[in-house]
């Protein structure tokens, strides 16, 4: 089993930036703690429309589809859908670029 890379689009629903910043920063060590997401670090980025950008890795393919059936994976996302739509990259004007570049956030 190999390791697949994950990139995320999460656009804040109006006045919740805050909060989808602090639910990003949770995901990889709660995904973590149920055994689905390797240890690399996950970059997290904004882009110029405030649309927040996480690349991570989840351990395997089977550990997507694990997730997707994990109560605390789906009480997770609850907590996203509710402060943000996952929105496609190419919707970012910065993916119409040769070499999109976003703004880093630190941990």
């Amino acid at each position: 089993m190999s390791g697949v890379c994950c990139i995320v689009a999460y656009r804040p629903k109006p006045g919740k930036k805050d909060d989808v910043l602090a639910l990003v920063r949770g995901r990889v060590p709660n995904l973590r703690k149920e055994g689905l997401a390797t240890d690399r670090q996950p970059v997290i980025m904004r882009s110029r429309d405030g649309t927040i950008i996480e690349v991570s890795e989840w351990k395997s393919r089977e550990a997507i589809d694990a997730a997707h059936k994990n109560p605390n994976v789906l009480a997770m996302w609850d907590k996203f859908f509710a402060v943000c739509d996952c929105v496609p990259l190419n919707t970012l004007a910065e993916t119409q670029d040769m070499f999109a570049g976003f703004e880093p956030i630190e941990d």
